[in-house]
């Protein structure tokens, strides 16, 4: 059973914050900064207000300000810098911070907040690429080392994806630019992971082409259906865990010759798997390195 997390050792301040424990632990005992409780063993355990005040510590001090300095603040003069830094400053370090506060209280007016005061002063591309994209990849290693629980990473994944949902959907209702191309994306059998292509299809509408999502796992056989649409089709995919790198090859060939060979349609993918293609790739397949390079030639198109 997933329970909610809310005491954390100083190994998760630690990796929550990016603030080493032995700074913590000097922080604590020169500074009074914390104040957590000890087991029956002895060990430091922190709450959600230790948490909440360590990521605002951690701010001011990595935006020059003296550990000393922030020592004599009191909680809301810490607050009112906070947020002074939130206006002048660039984006990344104080909303993901606040992002992770949001995940660890599951708080989503604290999420909703956040993301639209990022929305008045940046493109949603920016968002994704330097907020998102960062904050999911510290997931990753926050659930590794046991610092936040699943129902943790659940909460936020979820909150993301319904933030490009609501931006695709506005994108949508606009008029299409481009009617010479439509886009199909898609993640291949057994893939689930599909954070990285519902932004493309941001991507794609925000470019003016039409597209048609699919989704998760979606088999070769039910591709077949689409050919018929009529205008050219760009099949889209993203190879995180499937194919396999002993799969991906034959992946490639037989979506060629069932799909795509006799007519005018191509395919592009990206993603972790791709790096484990070993023959020439068939001409009408188009490898790519990032998302970036997606979206340069979705402009160049």
């Amino acid at each position: 059973m997933d329970r909610v997390k809310n005491s954390f050792t100083i190994k998760n301040l630690e990796n929550l914050s990016g603030i080493k424990a032995h700074t913590i632990r000097i922080w604590e005992k020169r500074y009074n900064l914390f104040e957590p409780e000890r087991t029956d063993t002895n060990i430091r355990m922190y709450d959600l207000e230790n948490l909440q005040k360590l990521l605002n510590v951690t701010l001011l001090y990595n935006n020059g300000y003296k550990i000393s300095k922030i020592a004599r603040l009191s909680p809301h003069e810490v607050t009112e810098n906070v947020h002074n830094l939130t206006i002048n400053k660039s984006a990344d370090d104080w909303s993901i911070g606040l992002f992770k506060l949001a995940m660890i209280n599951f708080d989503q007016r604290l999420f909703t907040k956040t993301f639209n005061e990022l929305l008045e002063q940046f493109s949603f591309r920016e968002i994704f690429k330097n907020v998102f994209i960062p904050l999911m990849n510290e997931l990753g290693v926050l659930w590794q080392t046991n610092s936040i629980s699943p129902s943790h990473e659940h909460f936020i994944t979820s909150l993301v994806k319904q933030k490009i949902h609501s931006m695709c959907e506005e994108l949508q209702l606009q008029e299409t630019k481009r009617d010479d191309r439509r886009f199909v994306l898609y993640l291949p059998d057994n893939e689930i992971h599909e954070l990285g292509l519902l932004y493309l299809q941001y991507e794609v509408l925000n470019s003016g082409f039409q597209c048609v999502f699919l989704g998760q796992s979606v088999p070769l056989e039910s591709l077949k259906n689409l050919v018929d649409i009529g205008e050219p089709i760009t099949f889209m995919s993203y190879f995180t865990i499937e194919p396999t790198q002993e799969k991906i090859d034959a992946y490639l060939n037989t979506f060629t010759s069932e799909i795509i060979e006799n007519i005018e349609c191509d395919l592009w993918i990206l993603g972790y798997q791709v790096q484990f293609i070993k023959g020439e790739l068939p001409n009408k397949i188009r490898c790519f390195n990032s998302i970036d390079d997606v979206i340069k030639m979705l402009s160049f198109i």
